[in-house]
């Protein structure tokens, strides 16, 4: 493999790879007949996903910072979200992708609205990556280190091929 080439393939692996940490296993995909123990996260007004969208834009080109969860030092994807929400709603989520998707209920990817969420396995292992979808095969995260909060597609082929389930903030009702 030619140096350009090596190059890219492993700027893209560490870009795409350093988001969180997981230490939950992750959420099963599908429905479960078990009763929780604890609901889902559910935004309290009916608006809120599209505040979290506009919310988010505002958050583009912040720099990429591992464990960042405030835009002045830096952002990584879990925090991201998570500070967007907070800072819309004043629900705290944890700070841990896998832990976010525990906590909010699967949707069947056709079925996402904007402020939803997507996964990523960027890591080899599930809900590893997460960003906000905003609308039209498109979605806003904090990618990696030496990266800024940017916009992607869904279709993108990286994320295409890593794409995790998408779960929602929105109740069911």
């Amino acid at each position: 493999m030619n140096r350009p080439v090596l190059l890219a393939t492993f700027t893209l692996t560490a870009v795409l790879s350093a988001c969180s940490t997981v230490t939950a296993p992750p959420p099963s995909a599908g429905t479960s007949t078990a009763p929780r123990s604890t609901p889902f996260v559910e935004l309290p007004r009916p608006g809120d996903g599209e505040q979290i969208v506009m919310f988010a834009y505002g958050l583009l080109g912040t720099g990429y910072r591992f464990g960042g969860r405030n835009p002045e030092a830096g952002l990584d994807c879990s925090g991201m979200v998570s500070y967007v929400v907070e800072q819309v709603t004043g629900i705290r989520l944890p700070h841990n992708a896998a832990q976010i998707a525990q906590q909010t209920r699967a949707i069947d990817s056709d079925a996402l609205k904007p402020g939803d969420l997507v996964f990523f396995n960027t890591m080899k292992r599930p809900y590893s990556h997460m960003g906000i979808y905003l609308g039209d095969g498109k979605f806003i995260h904090a990618p990696s280190s030496k990266g800024v909060v940017r916009v992607e597609r869904m279709d993108n082929r990286y994320f295409a091929q890593r794409f995790d389930g998408a779960r929602t903030l929105l109740s069911d009702g």
